[in-house]
């Protein structure tokens, strides 16, 4: 009996920490700042035509980026970004044509 109260237990707990991760990475993620250590890092703004480098194509935005994921909007999921979104008008240099 015990066995079962503890898997119940312990599958009860997965569902709860599964719902927390899925709220920190869904719609109520927070947007990447500018500021941010890896933002900076990959030279991110938040509005392309601020960009600056050799790297900066025109017309390239994080809308039209491979690793942009499904955004709807004026901001999506970037893998590089640890669960932040970023602006579908934002570029940095890990940008890569879809």
């Amino acid at each position: 009996m015990s066995n079962r109260r503890e898997f119940i237990s312990k599958v009860a707990t997965i569902c709860v920490a599964g719902l927390s991760i899925g709220k920190l990475t869904g719609a109520n993620a927070a947007m990447v700042s500018e500021s941010d250590p890896n933002a900076k890092a990959l030279g991110y703004v938040a509005d392309a035509s601020n960009a600056k480098g050799d790297k900066f194509k025109a017309g390239s935005n994080c809308s039209n980026c491979a690793l942009f994921q499904g955004g709807s909007g004026d901001a999506g999921n970037c893998p590089l970004f640890g669960g932040k979104k970023v602006a579908a008008a934002g570029w940095c240099t890990a940008w890569a044509p879809k």
